[in-house]
């Protein structure tokens, strides 16, 4: 009867968790966007300088095979202009969350290829699919979530910190490898598959976790820039949408896109009111975001 008793009252206080949880957060007009925490000590492991070089080679070198294959959209593009211009409008907030970016030379490119993807490398390196603005059929709100999430990354420098985490990873599963191997008396090699597996499975736990915080770094940066954060959860219900089958969470380098709205939308009271002052307007009075819609298939 007890234990009864007592597995009622944990499901009654799971049950007004979650309900006090889907209660909108209070807006405070005087929020000052998501909080700046510290970059991570790791990536002082992996040699910048000579980071920087590879992404300047590697991006130099992506321009060139795109030029030759014609598929780098030349600069008189209303598309490559579009982008060029929203890009303009966030970097400027770019030394809040990485000092270093003051100094970089910032490129902004347009591929021509079906693939639903962006990136920015390394000192500020930033390179847009086609498929990406044709198939979401992306506003100006929805590019900038997008170039804020890939700008942070490079802010963050996140490459740096996982190119030292992968490393630690595969030095520690085949030292413990070996170590089991010899305790259990078992062939090695099955150990060290298991290792390998296991040490995956930690990257892509970091690799998550870098997702995460660029996506509310993102937002913020979106949001100084004058842009709607909310246009953050639209670009993953696109997202959603397009991409119906895809891998489980605990599998896959990204989050979920249910996981990733959840996120974004917990941190709204705090970027909603720096994104209403940016605009001069009332954050208590902003009208809903109305996404554009998905093309037609």
């Amino acid at each position: 009867m007890k234990i009864k008793h007592t597995i009622l009252a944990l499901s009654l206080a799971l049950a007004a968790g979650a309900a006090a949880a889907q209660q909108p957060a209070p807006m405070n007009p005087n929020a000052d966007g998501i909080p700046v925490s510290k970059l991570s000590r790791l990536r002082v492991f992996a040699d910048e300088q000579q980071m920087d070089q590879q992404s300047k080679l590697q991006y130099t070198q992506l321009l060139q095979e795109a030029k030759q294959k014609e598929a780098l959209v030349p600069d008189s593009d209303p598309q490559v202009k579009r982008l060029r211009a929203i890009a303009a409008r966030i970097v400027p907030f770019a030394q809040r969350w990485n000092p270093a970016a003051a100094n970089w030379d910032w490129q902004v490119n347009l591929l021509n290829s079906d693939q639903v993807n962006a990136f920015c490398m390394p000192g500020g390196r930033i390179a847009f699919f086609s498929g990406i603005l044709t198939k979401l059929n992306l506003s100006d709100d929805e590019v900038a979530m997008v170039m804020g999430h890939e700008i942070a990354h490079a802010l963050r420098e996140h490459a740096r910190k996982r190119a030292v985490q992968s490393t630690a990873v595969s030095i520690a599963s085949k030292l413990g490898g070996a170590a089991l191997s010899q305790y259990l008396g078992v062939d090695p090699r099955l150990i060290d598959a298991g290792a390998n597996v296991a040490g995956q499975l930690t990257v892509m736990k970091f690799s998550r976790g870098d997702e995460t915080e660029s996506d509310l770094v993102g937002i913020d940066l979106a949001a100084r820039a004058g842009f709607d954060p909310r246009a953050g959860v639209a670009l993953w219900q696109k997202m959603g949408a397009v991409n119906a089958q895809q891998p489980m969470e605990f599998l896959s380098t990204h989050p979920s896109g249910n996981s990733r709205i959840q996120d974004m939308q917990k941190q709204m009271p705090l970027v909603l009111p720096v994104y209403a002052r940016a605009r001069g307007l009332n954050v208590n009075k902003l009208p809903p975001y109305q996404a554009t819609p998905l093309p037609k298939s």
